[in-house]
């Protein structure tokens, strides 16, 4: 049994279909890339297993519970932890308190999230809207593992961030796969990206058109699928 099944997805922005019948799933401790280009349904995809756009079809399974009616509070209680695209933290609140606003007791520490990403520890007292973009994606992480994740969802980790920090969100990435967590991630960066993930789902349309190891994703497939 998938730690997250997805299958037969069909989403609608009003009258508009955005998902066609997309579908995955992800193992417990592995890492899944889901990829596309701009418009083709990741975001959504990840909407709909949220419970934030729920899907008029299709069934989204997570650690064997059927998932239908559900909310999105109610999914993250049991273990769905997304970091959405644009981070969204608490600009008004500190670092600290952005990492304690959703923490429940079997999530991490503020210790150990600061382990992680040492520059948190270093602005603990800071207000959230002065960090950096880089500090930001980092707390927005932070904040997610707080919640004690089964499965972390990353909607564009590393978008419009600097060489190095990109680095150093992937190194921390790395790290939570090497603990066992499963993990969901959207990324542009495709060396990134393939280098940390165990398979590779590719969404065109809003279906699901490729399904495979990183070593899959050959040119032929990047540049039939991803537009490289």
């Amino acid at each position: 049994m998938s730690l997250l099944e997805a299958e037969g997805l069909e989403a609608f922005y009003g009258g508009s279909q955005a998902l066609f019948g997309a579908s995955l799933r992800i193992e417990e401790g592995e890492t899944l890339a889901l990829m596309g280009r701009n418009g083709m349904g990741k975001t959504t995809t990840i909407r709909a297993v949220m419970g934030l756009n729920p899907p008029r079809r299709g069934r989204v399974s997570f650690g064997g519970r059927d998932l239908q009616g559900l909310s999105a509070p109610q999914r993250a209680r049991l273990g769905l932890g997304l970091v959405p695209e644009g981070r969204r933290c608490f600009p008004n609140l500190t670092v600290r308190e952005n990492l304690l606003v959703a923490a429940r007791p079997e999530g991490w520490s503020l210790a150990r999230v600061e382990a992680l990403f040492p520059r948190l520890g270093e602005r603990r007292e800071q207000m959230a809207a002065t960090l950096s973009g880089g500090e930001q994606q980092m707390l927005a992480i932070g904040r997610a593992l707080t919640t004690g994740p089964r499965l972390l969802i990353l909607d564009e980790a590393t978008e419009g961030l600097a060489p190095l920090v990109r680095q150093d969100i992937w190194t921390a990435i790395r790290s939570l796969k090497a603990e066992g967590l499963a993990i969901l991630a959207v990324d542009k960066t495709l060396s990134e990206i393939l280098g940390a993930a165990d398979r590779c789902v590719i969404l065109e349309r809003g279906a699901t058109v490729f399904e495979g190891p990183p070593e899959a994703v050959t040119p032929e497939i990047q540049k039939r699928w991803l537009g490289l």
